[in-house]
């Protein structure tokens, strides 16, 4: 019996994958123009030796937009342009940056980073530990912290790691993705136990004491640090418990001098700095950071097009963000996204496909801070709710969902945004009905293991501005290799960590995607909506 059971279900699955047409030719050219003349390390190279870093509003953000536009120019796509959102706020470039220690008996460079949007500064000062374990505590340091270098951070010496910094999907790990179920909503995740709240409110008056006092500079533990790496992003602000997301202050957006030098140290040289404090030995720091800051309120996000035949006002997306972290030069976060990406419409021109839809390419600025060019272009093109972002938790915002003309015109976008690991399959986001389709599109990639389709959600990058107000909004599913254990947000995200072969393995899964979408008799299906539709102009 249970061998009939089996057999009838691969024949069942193989009837599901003959009902979805998949274009084996196109798939052996794209494999014969993407493996033996691939340009996605040539692209991932410019991005990153060359446009890294790529920090939302800077300088440098806006030579890799104008490379990129230049690139799909190049390559004959239509169209090619960089669409303005706004507001953010001010650019923020690192210009030179050291910091020594002296003590009595020795000087030593420190191993560190500062955050995004600090303020530069020279001068030299003491070093001390903020101990505040309760609001009396702030008591005994006032006055006495201007011109001092002040470390923040609780330390404990790291546990030994004995699990590898790499690592790929086994089958174990695709099996549980491929099982997955859609989770029931916690009506908890969103409250903080007394303790968690009471943590918060102190963290909130210290950060507001260090600005009130004004130190020369705020040392911090990097809240990720193995071998070598310092993870990182802007400076803090004080955020008052319970604040409004959207209402928060941001670095980048206030005057200059306004925002604290605010430096990470990996753990070593940090830990070092603690124990000599704790044997009372005085430490010394020597401060030589310059920066520049600029006007930058309009950004950008780099957009051109495979223009459609009979279906060329209907809309399928691939996309990535370009914006990076300024610590190294944004290589797996994402300048493997926006190279795969790339060479994923290159493909496709160069093999000479006619889509019958439109496809699009974007890459996207102020992903970092909020999914700001991706949630600015869906308001633009496509519609928001007044309560953006919230239109799928339920309980929140409107019930109406105001969308374009261009709404029901849209098929599908696909993102990349988990480093540079091979693309083992995709994420559903729960929506079950793409299941058979995205099966039948992966079966000519089984041989490079890239199978499983999960109906999981994952979050965290672009691909939720579209799945926000309904529209079909897709993650692939990559190997983790390095991304959120050395590399994401820090230092070592560099041109090293990318692996040739995975980088053209993916491109071709992401062009042959992206063309099966474009040449479907239908658009893709889309989960219920939540909400009523209202077309506004």
């Amino acid at each position: 019996m249970k061998r009939i059971f089996i057999v009838l279900l691969l024949l069942s699955l193989q009837s599901v994958l003959a009902q979805e047409p998949v274009d084996t030719a196109v798939i052996a050219k794209l494999k014969d123009e993407g493996l033996n003349r691939s340009q996605v390390m040539e692209i991932a190279s410019m991005l990153t030796d060359v446009y890294g870093p790529r920090l939302t509003g800077s300088k440098q953000l806006l030579r890799a937009n104008e490379w990129t536009k230049s690139q799909f120019e190049k390559w004959g796509l239509k169209n090619a342009r960089l669409e303005a959102w706004s507001p953010f706020g001010k650019g923020w470039e690192l210009k030179r940056y050291s910091l020594t220690a002296r003590t009595p008996f020795t000087t030593f460079p420190v191993m560190s980073f500062p955050k995004a949007w600090s303020e530069g500064k020279r001068g030299k000062g003491e070093v001390i530990f903020l101990d505040v374990k309760d609001e009396d505590d702030f008591k005994k340091y006032k006055g006495k912290l201007r011109g001092k270098f002040v470390m923040i951070s609780d330390y404990e010496p790291p546990k030994f790691n004995d699990k590898p910094i790499a690592k790929r999907h086994d089958a174990e790990s695709l099996l549980g993705l491929a099982n997955a179920t859609i989770a029931a909503p916690s009506k908890e995740r969103f409250q903080l136990s007394p303790e968690a709240l009471k943590r918060q409110q102190l963290n909130y008056l210290r950060m507001q004491f260090l600005f009130d006092e004004k130190p020369l500079a705020v040392l911090d533990l990097t809240y990720r640090g193995t071998a070598g790496s310092i993870a990182l992003s802007n400076a803090s602000m004080p955020v008052a418990p319970g604040q409004n997301w959207r209402d928060r202050p941001r670095p980048y957006r206030t005057k200059d001098g306004t925002v604290l030098t605010q430096i990470s140290l990996n753990p070593e040289h940090y830990g070092r700095l603690y124990r000599l404090l704790q044997k009372n030995i005085k430490v010394e720091l020597e401060l030589d950071m310059e920066v520049e800051t600029y006007d930058a309120n309009e950004c950008f996000n780099t957009i051109a097009e495979i223009e459609g035949t009979d279906l060329k006002d209907e809309i399928v997306m691939l996309g990535a963000h370009l914006d990076s972290w300024h610590s190294g030069t944004g290589a797996t976060d994402n300048g493997a996204g926006s190279s795969i990406m790339m060479e994923a419409v290159r493909l496709l021109k160069a093999i000479g496909v006619q889509p019958r839809r439109t496809i699009r390419i974007a890459l996207w600025s102020g992903e970092e801070q909020g999914l700001l060019g991706s949630a600015a272009y869906v308001r633009k093109h496509f519609g928001n709710t007044p309560d953006y972002l919230a239109v799928s938790d339920e309980g929140k915002g409107d019930d109406t969902l105001r969308v374009t003309r261009d709404y029901e015109k849209f098929s599908g976008y696909f993102n990349v945004d988990n480093g540079g690991g091979h693309i083992r399959g995709i994420y559903l986001q729960q929506n079950s009905e793409c299941r058979p389709i995205f099966r039948a599109w992966l079966e000519p990639f089984k041989e490079w293991n890239a199978t499983t389709v999960s109906l999981s959600n994952t979050g965290g990058t672009d691909h939720l501005s579209f799945d926000a107000i309904g529209l079909p909004g897709f993650q692939f599913i990559q190997d983790p290799m390095e991304y959120g254990t050395w590399t994401h947000h820090s230092n070592m995200d560099t041109y090293e960590r990318f692996v040739e072969e995975d980088m053209k393995h993916n491109a071709i899964i992401v062009a042959s995607f992206v063309y099966h979408a474009a040449m479907r008799d239908e658009k893709l299906p889309r989960k219920p909506l939540k909400a009523k539709l209202a077309v506004v102009p």
